[in-house]
């Protein structure tokens, strides 16, 4: 493909400027021939709406900043959108051409977004944070270790919660909107006697290198490989008891939480909070239906976009799947990563482990709902070391409505939900401290 001319921060105001136009195939001119084969017209169509029907209409620019990034050049663009302001990370090759394309959590904006406060439950004076690493070399992340000031009552070692995040690039506080579980869950869990580890997920700090060097990614690469790396450096710290190590998985972390506790022989238990029991394409399928017909009516568009995901589900769990399908036949992802997870059956696998097993789940949570928690508690009934709660006020986040509108004890959540500020609830803490403690 040719260069394309023009700065690239000009190439950048044009392609949202297309982007918002839903010139969606004037949008693709702007990629190079693998960001093309990965994310055609009708996928970016797919992913916009999604950021649309989340987020609210796209309403200006506010901010951008510019940097490079593993030899590419990245703009960052923070756009107020009509609920709340969104990252564009579009990241540029030597030709200009776009190969890298995020929508990501922004950074708070003071007229737009309240500032993070912290939860009622979470003492600052009774815990510190320090910076740490996970893992070394190319794909080394950054992350924060929160530990309980040191007193009599847990001065023989810490027990470790290490967090795991749920599906897209997160950070470590798993940043939606204005809100932030894993900062909550670290705050609280330390302020009563609990260290926690939270880090940045390998997708957000290494997109790129990501995409060009392992275009056939699995979950292993994903966040398997970077938890057993933390949990390694977990086991070395002196404040921790080494026999106390627990795994919290959040959505597909909470997914991925019994194969890691295949991996490690070294963890004390797994939380699995809102995990997926089903395979994520029905997951996905479901979700999209039901954002579809959240406002009372189904379009013509939304239903063909229906009907041609039900395609793409068909494909991915055709046992005879060819490892060469191309992911715009594949709801935009390589084959390679859907091949990895056919058969896998979460509650099945933790059904053999030798491990404590605490399942949360909040009842109005629409991304993985209690057809998911009936299917854990099925699968582990009569197992002993096992502990299953739901609540039934909460969303996806394991928090409240916040005040929305239709936010009440039995309907599901929203997207909207999202965007309120608010936090994890203190319940969740206590049923996590009760059950490592």
């Amino acid at each position: 493909m040719e260069p394309l001319e023009g700065d690239i921060n000009a190439l950048a105001t044009e392609f949202i400027e297309t982007l918002a136009a839903e010139d969606f195939q004037g949008a693709t001119s702007y990629f190079d021939a693998e960001m093309l084969k990965a994310l055609p017209a009708a996928q970016l169509e797919g992913a916009w709406k999604q950021v649309i029907g989340q987020f609210g209409a796209y309403k200006e620019e506010v901010t951008r900043k510019q940097e490079v990034s593993e030899g590419y050049d990245v703009i960052i663009v923070t756009a107020q959108f009509e609920k709340s302001p969104l990252n564009l990370r579009m990241v540029f090759n030597a030709d200009h051409r776009m190969s890298g394309l995020f929508f990501q959590p922004a950074e708070n904006i003071e007229t737009e977004m309240p500032a993070y406060e912290t939860p009622h439950y979470a003492d600052l004076e009774r815990l510190v944070e320090r910076e740490v690493v996970i893992g070394e070399g190319a794909w080394a992340l950054p992350g924060t270790l929160t530990l309980p000031v040191v007193g009599a009552d847990n001065a023989e070692g810490l027990p470790v919660v290490i967090l795991v995040h749920g599906s897209g690039p997160n950070d470590r506080d798993e940043t939606i909107g204005p809100n932030k579980p894993f900062k909550d869950l670290a705050l609280g869990l330390a302020s009563e006697g609990v260290a926690v580890l939270r880090y940045d997920k390998r997708t957000l700090v290494h997109g790129q290198k990501l995409m060009a060097e392992m275009p056939d990614l699995t979950v292993q690469e994903e966040s398997i490989e970077d938890v057993l790396l933390a949990i390694e450096l977990v086991k070395s710290l002196p404040e921790v008891d080494p026999s106390r190590i627990y795994v919290l998985g959040h959505s597909l972390g909470g997914m991925l939480a019994p194969r890691i506790g295949v991996q490690s022989r070294d963890l004390a238990g797994l939380i699995i909070m809102a995990g997926a029991a089903r395979p994520l394409e029905v997951l996905m399928l479901e979700q999209m239906t039901y954002l579809a017909g959240i406002d009372g009516e189904v379009t013509e568009y939304e239903k063909a976009n229906l009907t041609e995901v039900e395609k793409h589900v068909a494909r991915i769990q055709d046992p005879k799947l060819d490892p060469q399908t191309p992911p715009d036949q594949l709801l935009g992802v390589s084959a390679a990563y859907w091949l990895d997870l056919q058969g896998y059956q979460p509650a099945e696998v933790a059904k053999t482990l030798n491990l404590k097993l605490l399942i949360l789940q909040g009842e109005r949570d629409y991304q993985v709902t209690m057809e998911d928690f009936r299917i854990w508690a099925a699968a582990l009934s009569g197992r002993n070391g096992v502990t299953l709660k739901s609540f039934p006020e909460l969303n996806h986040l394991m928090m409240a409505g916040g005040g929305v509108e239709g936010a009440e004890s039995g309907t599901l959540s929203t997207p909207d939900e999202y965007n309120v500020a608010n936090h994890v609830d203190v319940a969740v803490v206590q049923s996590i401290l009760e059950f490592v403690k």
